[in-house]
Protein backbone atom coordinates (compact mmCIF):
# COMPACT_ATOMS: atom_id res chain seq x y z
CA UNK A 1 0.00 0.00 0.00
CA UNK A 2 1.73 3.38 -0.94
CA UNK A 3 2.40 6.04 2.08
CA UNK A 4 1.35 9.59 1.64
CA UNK A 5 4.21 12.00 2.15
CA UNK A 6 3.51 15.98 2.25
CA UNK A 7 6.49 18.23 1.68
CA UNK A 8 5.99 21.63 2.73
CA UNK A 9 7.95 24.81 2.73
CA UNK A 10 7.62 27.52 5.44
CA UNK A 11 5.60 30.18 4.81
CA UNK A 12 7.12 33.44 3.85
CA UNK A 13 9.69 34.96 6.88
CA UNK A 14 11.35 38.43 7.34
CA UNK A 15 14.86 38.71 6.79
CA UNK A 16 17.58 38.42 10.09
CA UNK A 17 19.99 36.74 11.57
CA UNK A 18 20.92 34.29 12.86
CA UNK A 19 19.32 31.95 10.38
CA UNK A 20 17.44 29.15 12.72
CA UNK A 21 15.37 32.56 14.68
CA UNK A 22 13.75 34.00 11.49
CA UNK A 23 10.51 34.77 12.01
CA UNK A 24 7.07 34.59 9.80
CA UNK A 25 6.04 37.94 8.67
CA UNK A 26 2.17 38.80 8.62
CA UNK A 27 2.07 37.04 4.87
CA UNK A 28 4.02 33.79 5.92
CA UNK A 29 1.36 33.56 8.61
CA UNK A 30 -1.74 33.80 6.35
CA UNK A 31 -0.22 31.72 3.89
CA UNK A 32 0.07 28.99 6.73
CA UNK A 33 -3.17 29.48 7.98
CA UNK A 34 -4.63 29.19 4.12
CA UNK A 35 -3.02 26.07 3.64
CA UNK A 36 -3.44 24.49 7.20
CA UNK A 37 -7.57 25.23 6.29
CA UNK A 38 -7.34 23.84 2.93
CA UNK A 39 -5.59 20.64 4.86
CA UNK A 40 -8.42 20.72 7.56
CA UNK A 41 -11.27 20.62 4.76
CA UNK A 42 -9.73 17.82 2.44
CA UNK A 43 -11.39 14.59 3.40
CA UNK A 44 -9.16 12.43 0.63
CA UNK A 45 -6.02 11.99 3.35
CA UNK A 46 -6.39 10.39 7.00
CA UNK A 47 -5.12 13.85 8.22
CA UNK A 48 -6.10 12.82 11.97
CA UNK A 49 -3.28 10.17 11.81
CA UNK A 50 -0.61 12.49 10.70
CA UNK A 51 2.95 12.77 11.89
CA UNK A 52 3.57 16.01 11.65
CA UNK A 53 7.26 17.31 11.62
CA UNK A 54 9.24 20.54 11.15
CA UNK A 55 12.54 21.92 11.14
CA UNK A 56 13.76 23.08 14.96
CA UNK A 57 14.36 26.50 12.86
CA UNK A 58 11.59 29.21 14.39
CA UNK A 59 9.79 29.74 10.96
CA UNK A 60 9.30 26.32 10.34
CA UNK A 61 7.96 25.56 14.12
CA UNK A 62 5.57 28.50 13.50
CA UNK A 63 4.35 27.30 10.08
CA UNK A 64 3.64 23.86 11.28
CA UNK A 65 1.87 25.38 14.31
CA UNK A 66 -1.11 26.49 11.81
CA UNK A 67 -1.15 22.73 10.28
CA UNK A 68 -1.17 21.18 14.35
CA UNK A 69 -4.39 23.41 14.91
CA UNK A 70 -6.10 23.15 12.07
CA UNK A 71 -5.49 19.38 11.91
CA UNK A 72 -6.02 18.59 16.13
CA UNK A 73 -2.27 17.00 15.50
CA UNK A 74 1.25 17.65 17.48
CA UNK A 75 4.41 19.24 16.21
CA UNK A 76 7.42 16.65 16.37
CA UNK A 77 11.02 18.49 15.93
CA UNK A 78 13.16 16.80 13.30
CA UNK A 79 17.14 18.02 13.77
CA UNK A 80 17.72 16.61 10.74
CA UNK A 81 15.29 18.89 8.47
CA UNK A 82 17.14 22.16 8.54
CA UNK A 83 17.89 23.95 4.68
CA UNK A 84 20.97 22.89 4.27
CA UNK A 85 21.02 19.00 6.10
CA UNK A 86 21.65 16.44 3.00
CA UNK A 87 18.14 14.87 1.17
CA UNK A 88 20.06 11.47 1.68
CA UNK A 89 19.73 11.58 5.28
CA UNK A 90 16.00 12.31 5.27
CA UNK A 91 15.46 9.66 3.37
CA UNK A 92 17.13 7.28 5.56
CA UNK A 93 14.97 8.35 8.46
CA UNK A 94 11.93 8.00 6.22
CA UNK A 95 13.16 4.13 5.82
CA UNK A 96 13.26 3.47 9.48
CA UNK A 97 9.71 5.75 10.17
CA UNK A 98 6.70 3.42 11.29
CA UNK A 99 4.67 3.84 7.75
CA UNK A 100 1.20 2.96 9.66
CA UNK A 101 0.47 6.99 9.38
CA UNK A 102 0.68 9.67 6.32
CA UNK A 103 3.97 12.03 7.26
CA UNK A 104 4.40 15.62 6.89
CA UNK A 105 7.53 17.48 6.82
CA UNK A 106 7.93 20.79 7.54
CA UNK A 107 11.18 22.48 6.03
CA UNK A 108 12.94 24.79 3.33
CA UNK A 109 14.64 25.12 0.72
CA UNK A 110 16.80 24.09 -0.66
CA UNK A 111 16.39 20.51 1.48
CA UNK A 112 12.36 20.34 0.36
CA UNK A 113 13.03 20.62 -3.23
CA UNK A 114 15.94 18.17 -3.26
CA UNK A 115 14.30 16.10 -1.47
CA UNK A 116 11.66 16.05 -3.26
CA UNK A 117 13.68 15.25 -6.17
CA UNK A 118 15.57 12.24 -5.00
CA UNK A 119 12.40 10.81 -4.03
CA UNK A 120 10.70 11.25 -7.39
CA UNK A 121 13.69 11.31 -9.67
CA UNK A 122 16.26 9.36 -8.05
CA UNK A 123 18.33 12.73 -8.50
CA UNK A 124 18.60 15.40 -5.32
CA UNK A 125 19.64 18.10 -8.29
CA UNK A 126 16.15 17.75 -10.67
CA UNK A 127 14.48 19.11 -6.95
CA UNK A 128 11.35 21.05 -7.26
CA UNK A 129 10.65 24.61 -6.51
CA UNK A 130 8.58 24.86 -3.43
CA UNK A 131 6.99 28.90 -3.22
CA UNK A 132 6.54 29.88 0.24
CA UNK A 133 4.15 27.21 2.37
CA UNK A 134 3.52 25.10 -0.88
CA UNK A 135 2.70 21.68 -0.69
CA UNK A 136 4.48 18.70 -2.68
CA UNK A 137 1.96 15.38 -1.96
CA UNK A 138 4.05 12.30 -2.99
CA UNK A 139 2.87 8.81 -2.76
CA UNK A 140 5.31 6.02 -2.93
CA UNK A 141 5.40 1.84 -1.82
CA UNK A 142 8.87 2.96 0.05
CA UNK A 143 10.41 6.06 0.88
CA UNK A 144 13.70 5.52 -1.35
CA UNK A 145 15.32 7.14 -4.22
CA UNK A 146 13.19 7.31 -7.46
CA UNK A 147 10.54 5.60 -6.01
CA UNK A 148 8.13 8.31 -5.38
CA UNK A 149 4.95 9.37 -7.26
CA UNK A 150 4.45 13.69 -6.91
CA UNK A 151 0.35 13.33 -6.51
CA UNK A 152 -0.41 16.95 -6.27
CA UNK A 153 1.06 20.20 -5.51
CA UNK A 154 -0.49 23.38 -4.16
CA UNK A 155 0.82 26.85 -3.37
CA UNK A 156 -1.25 29.40 -1.44
CA UNK A 157 -2.00 31.27 -4.58
CA UNK A 158 -3.96 28.04 -5.91
CA UNK A 159 -6.41 28.47 -3.42
CA UNK A 160 -9.60 29.75 -3.39
CA UNK A 161 -9.56 33.46 -1.46
CA UNK A 162 -10.69 33.31 2.10
CA UNK A 163 -13.85 35.01 2.22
Amino acid sequence: MAETLLIMRHGEAGAGSPDAERELTARGHREAARMAGWLAGRDDLDLSRLRLLASPYRRAQQTAAHIAAALGVTVEPLSLITPDDPPGAVLDWLLQAPPEAPVMLVSHMPLVGALAGLLVEGRSEHGLGLPTAAIAELEAEVPAAGCARLTRFTMPDDLPDPE
